[in-house]
């Protein structure tokens, strides 16, 4: 398994902006594709959008297109979470997942058996 680190959270008013960031640990991190998750109170943990192992496509769940963006570093190890034209149902703890290998294009939590900590981007009015 690969150690997550999230970080970048914090407080932001609606139609604000933030930058999610997950270092990974490990040599291997080019072989894993990489998510983002987040768990709003009293809900379960959702998909936001994943970044796959192979290949340039992005995905992301339909309640974020258009205003957040996936992307990756293969150098510094870090995928990164890009939200924009942020609105109160954004908040939630955000959880970056990675699992090796992983095909597919729709994800879901059991997909992934890594997991950071989780970092909190809370939305105001």
């Amino acid at each position: 398994q690969v150690q997550l680190v999230e970080s970048g959270g914090g407080l932001v008013q609606a139609g604000g902006s933030l930058s999610l960031s997950c270092a990974a640990s490990g040599r291997t991190f080019s072989s894993y594709t990489m998510a983002w998750f987040r768990q709003a109170p009293g809900k379960e943990r959702e998909f936001v959008a994943a970044v796959p192992w192979i290949g340039h496509r992005t995905y992301y769940a339909d309640s974020v297109k258009g205003r957040f963006t996936i992307s990756r570093d293969q150098e510094k190890k870090t995928v990164y979470l890009q939200s924009n034209s942020l609105k109160l149902e954004d908040t939630a703890v955000y959880f970056c997942a990675a699992e090796r290998y992983l095909p597919g294009t729709n994800y879901r939590v059991t997909d992934f058996t890594s997991w950071g900590q989780g970092t909190q981007v809370t939305v105001s009015s």
